[in-house]
């Protein structure tokens, strides 16, 4: 309106009011557990961990994970990352067992038991039973006098730790700690089993994981798709193997047939001169090309490629060549 003052614009709320500050609130509760369950794990838990560890290894069968509610829902997630690294592993609903999937377990399984205060009554049948046949009973629970905990074979006592709910109810540090507490266990147990890259790759065929887990021998052109020319070839001869061949570059064998040398387009521009055509190839290659072993992964063959500021390697054996890979076949596999 005519005469009136303009309003002064308000000034944007600093970062340490509002939602930011709480998610910061939260995120330092949430940190302070993990922190809790570090130290506990270099004390008074850690023994039982290493008992857990060595009682799921033992196990001719599978790991059974089991809990309800929020315990529940980190249990299912528990289940896929072991079966994802090599123990065999799968969920079975707390209240669901009790109505016939305590058959889904056998006498070689052992069973984990997520339970933050150790008594859900849900996971009574699921106690009796293991019991009842001997399976072996982790419980993972804050209280390790619990009922649950009272039962185990082997007793994974969370530390107390505030929750990041103001009011101390939702489930939130609680629920972050177990699940790192799982994620331990998993990795602990891949690594004393050996489990690799290949065989991470075997479980995960799809996907972006299933790209990155490609092999170099699954990406590369062989036979006489190679670009190869033997010592002693002339130049003209070597850049119409390597235009026809389509990969910017040919590689230069000996009379034992190994890898002495490769040409690229930078030798060409390096060496540059009216009898280049003439030359022969001893003096223009690049000696002791980099190259690649089919059986290693095809992300570290993107990751060489990358380093070396180079479009092409490539795949020898006992230093004799079996392939080229190109960086265009690595990225159209999605390995990036």
């Amino acid at each position: 309106m005519p005469g009136s003052k303009p309003r002064p614009s308000q000034p944007a709320a600093p970062h340490g009011a509002g939602p930011v500050a709480s998610a910061l609130r939260t995120l330092e509760v949430e940190a302070g557990g993990i922190t809790a369950l570090a130290e506990a794990l270099r004390n008074e838990l850690g023994g039982a961990f290493a008992a857990a560890v060595d009682l799921i290894r033992g196990a001719k069968g599978r790991l059974i994970v089991s809990g309800l509610g929020k315990s529940g829902h980190i249990g299912r997630k528990m289940a896929a990352t072991f079966a994802s690294t090599g123990t065999p592993s799968f969920f079975v609903h707390a209240a669901e067992a009790s109505h016939g999937d305590l058959g889904m377990i056998t006498a070689d399984d052992v069973i984990m038991a997520l339970s933050w205060s150790g008594e859900t009554a849900e996971l009574k049948n699921l106690i009796t039973y293991s019991r009842r046949f001997r399976i072996g009973l982790i419980a993972v629970t804050a209280d390790g006098g619990s009922t649950l905990g009272q039962a185990a074979d082997v007793v994974l006592a969370l530390p107390r730790a505030r929750e990041a709910c103001p009011h101390n109810l939702a489930p939130t540090t609680s629920s972050l700690m177990q699940l790192a507490l799982g994620d331990a266990l998993a990795i602990a147990l891949l690594e004393s089993r050996g489990f690799t890259a290949l065989d991470f790759g075997a479980l995960h065929p799809a996907g972006k994981l299933g790209a990155m887990l490609k092999l170099v021998r699954d990406l590369m052109h062989t036979g006489g798709t190679i670009p190869l020319k033997p010592l002693g070839t002339k130049m003209s001869d070597a850049l119409v193997e390597m235009s026809a061949k389509g990969f910017g570059c040919v590689g230069i064998i000996d009379e034992r047939g190994q890898i002495a040398g490769i040409v690229t387009d930078g030798d060409l521009r390096r060496h540059m001169r009216p009898d280049l055509m003439t030359a022969r190839v001893d003096d223009v290659m690049t000696r002791g090309p980099k190259t690649i072993a089919p059986g290693l992964l095809a992300s570290e063959a993107l990751e060489i490629l990358n380093s070396s500021k180079i479009t092409a390697l490539i795949v020898t054996e006992a230093g004799k060549p079996v392939g080229i890979v190109h960086l265009h076949d690595i990225l159209r596999a999605g390995v990036a």
